[in-house]
C-alpha cells in the first residue's frame, strides 16, 4: 500500500543544501527542481505526494490546488500559512499521512493526530537512496528482514517490544 507523504515545501526546499542553492537564484527554480526531484521519487516508488506552500508571493483568496508532474500542489490563500493547511489536512485524513517538515511544533500536532512525522533531511535522504538504487538497478532490501539468527545463536533477556506508535512510525518509514 502506497504512504501518502504531505511535504511541508518551503520548510524543505531551505533545509536541502542543493535546492536551496536553486531557491536564492528564484523562488520558482527551488520550487521547480523540488518538484522535478519528487516526480522521479512517486515514478520510482509509487507514493501519493502532495507539497504545500505559502502563496506570500501570489495573495490568493481561496486556497489554490493543482497537479503538476504527478505532485498535487496546495498554495495557501492569503492570510493563511502553510502549517495552519497541512494541519488542517492532518485533522481530516490523520493516520494516512506521512508529515515532511523539520517544524516541531507542527511534527508534534501531526502525530497528535496520528500522523507520522519525519525530519525533511531524514525524508531527503531517504528520498536519494531510492534514486539511487533505482539508478543502479538495485532493489532495496525489506530493512525489517536485516539480521537473522545463526544456528545454535538465541536472544537472552526480555522482548523489548516497541511501542506500537513506534512500530507504526517504522512502517510507514520502511515503505519509502
Amino acid at each position: 500500500m502506497a504512504v501518502h507523504v504531505l511535504i511541508d515545501g518551503y520548510n524543505f526546499i531551505r533545509r536541502s543544501a542543493s535546492l536551496r542553492v536553486q531557491d536564492e537564484l528564484a523562488l520558482e527554480l527551488g520550487r521547480d527542481a523540488l518538484l522535478e526531484r519528487l516526480r522521479q521519487y512517486r515514478r520510482n516508488r509509487g507514493h501519493r505526494i502532495t507539497v504545500v506552500f505559502d502563496a506570500a508571493s501570489k495573495p490568493l483568496l481561496a486556497e489554490e490546488h493543482s497537479q503538476q508532474k504527478g505532485i498535487k500542489i496546495i498554495y495557501s490563500r492569503q492570510g493563511e500559512t502553510a502549517d495552519s493547511v497541512i494541519k488542517r489536512i492532518c485533522h481530516k485524513e490523520g493516520r494516512k499521512l506521512l508529515v515532511v517538515t523539520s517544524d516541531r511544533e507542527l511534527a508534534s500536532f501531526a502525530e497528535r493526530f496520528g500522523s507520522v512525522a519525519m525530519d525533511s533531511v531524514d525524508f531527503e535522504a531517504k528520498m536519494e537512496m531510492a534514486l539511487y538504487l533505482d539508478s543502479e538497478g538495485v532493489e532495496a532490501e525489506n530493512e525489517e528482514k536485516g539480521w537473522s539468527p545463526k544456528k545454535g545463536t538465541r536472544k537472552k533477556g526480555s522482548a523489548k517490544r516497541l511501542s506500537k506508535k513506534e512500530r507504526k512510525r517504522r512502517e510507514k518509514q520502511r515503505k519509502l
